[in-house]
């Protein structure tokens, strides 16, 4: 019996300290301030150039179903070849680039700011002037009827325009994406205007979701809201990688974790382990594309009806197919800058918003210098937000260098409030314990 008791002893001993060991030797990261920041710089240039670049090729190519109809999609053997005209373009391409390739802006010129772009800097700047890292609905109210403006050609469409309109009236978020309200809580809108936050909780998307929430609900609701959490997830699990992954890993495990959040039998699921099945199975990106589009246009499986729907340009717009979509250019890209703007300015429907969404990330993952190396060449560091929106100081001239300072800013506070990180004064850098 002594010896039974003294077991039991030992053994409640042991876990206890074993607890404790764990306690101390907890798992950290570190990471330095200084690179964060130049990171930020690289987000909203590769943000920039993707943006632009994507911008030539926006609606272009969006199928043969419905009124409009768009002809054979475009493959990589148009990279380079004149531009066709979009949907609204009336015979016109692009004025941006009489043909298929990169857009760039030197030290002489200024970034414009366009949809992919704004309200995520309008976030950002909110944030930073209300001296908080998440927003109440009152302050995402006044920020969008401050700073967006109230007239016709005010670079907001479907969704976002209605939750604009329904501010204007009272309403505040999160009952502007509400279904019973806004009828276009589907499209793509939130997907565009929310990743940001993914970087502002930086190894942790729980936090990151819990920033960006009610952003997202602004303009969205069920799968929409998913596949929009998906790309927040993805911004801030980048320094949960592996550092001594290659690109390619690092980009498949932040996809694959982030797959985590859709729900199993959702469409949204479905169309990411599709794609990713596709990709896989090692046939090009143009069959994967076309797969997708006969698949959820076409045939509209795994509960992808925005077909029948009879929507306006076959729903163009929407989350979905956008999303699907997106993860051609992401899968076979690879984690390559060039090859993945590529891709996604050639793959069809929106194309300069996924194609945006991952510029961004992937120049957060090189930064600024990463991508001047990339393309060897250096860039305008200069971004004019009063394109599409007003109100803002400075002219709505901002440099990169001012809108990255900010974006740290706020991450370095939710590291402290809400990661229970520490700051390294002497080395410039922030401790992270790891979840």
């Amino acid at each position: 019996m002594k010896n039974l008791i003294l077991t039991s002893y030992l053994s409640l001993f042991l876990v206890t300290l074993n607890s404790c060991i764990s306690k101390r030797e907890k798992k950290t990261i570190r990471i330095s301030k200084e690179k964060y920041q130049n990171q930020l710089y690289g987000f909203w240039l590769g943000q920039c150039i993707a943006n632009w670049t994507g911008l030539v090729t926006e609606m272009d190519k969006i199928g043969n179903i419905g009124e409009i109809k768009t002809g054979n999609f475009y493959t990589r053997d148009h990279w380079g070849k004149p531009d066709q005209p979009s949907i609204w373009g009336e015979g016109v391409p692009s004025d941006l680039s009489s043909t298929i390739d990169y857009v760039f802006k030197d030290s002489t010129e200024i970034w414009g700011a366009d949809d992919d772009t704004d309200i995520e800097f309008m976030y950002q700047y909110l944030l930073h002037t209300n001296k908080v890292h998440i927003l109440n609905p009152k302050q995402i109210q006044n920020g969008w009827l401050k700073h967006i403006k109230p007239e016709e050609e005010n670079f907001l469409w479907v969704s976002n325009q209605k939750a604009f309109d329904l501010m204007k009236t009272g309403v505040l978020p999160p009952k502007t994406g509400d279904p019973k309200l806004n009828e276009h809580y589907d499209m793509i809108d939130a997907q565009l205007t929310t990743e940001i936050f993914g970087l502002f909780a930086p190894t942790r998307p729980d936090i990151a979701l819990k920033l960006a929430q009610l952003p997202i609900q602004t303009t969205a609701r069920k799968e929409a809201e998913d596949i929009s959490k998906f790309y927040v997830s993805m911004h801030s699990l980048v320094y949960a990688t592996d550092a001594k992954s290659s690109m390619k890993e690092k980009i498949h495990w932040m996809s694959s974790t982030s797959r985590e959040l859709l729900p199993n039998n959702s469409y949204p699921a479905k169309m990411y382990d599709y794609t990713r099945h596709l990709y896989q199975s090692g046939i090009p990106w143009e069959q994967t594309r076309d797969s997708l589009y006969y698949r959820y246009q076409v045939q509209q499986k795994d509960g992808y009806n925005i077909t029948a729907r009879n929507l306006y340009c076959n729903g163009c717009f929407a989350a979905g197919i956008n999303f699907a979509a997106s993860l051609v250019s992401l899968f076979y890209g690879e984690g390559d800058l060039k090859e993945t703007i590529k891709i996604g300015t050639l793959a069809g429907w929106d194309s300069d918003n996924p194609t945006a969404t991952w510029g961004g990330l992937i120049g957060f993952m090189i930064g600024k210098d990463g991508i001047e190396s990339t393309f060897g060449r250096t860039f305008s560091n200069r971004f004019n937000i009063h394109r599409t929106r007003q109100n803002f100081p400075e002219n709505g001239i901002y440099t990169f260098e001012k809108m990255s300072k900010m974006g740290l800013d706020i991450a370095n506070s939710v590291v402290l409030e809400e990661l229970g990180g520490k700051i390294d004064e002497e080395n410039n850098s922030w401790i992270i314990p790891l979840k």
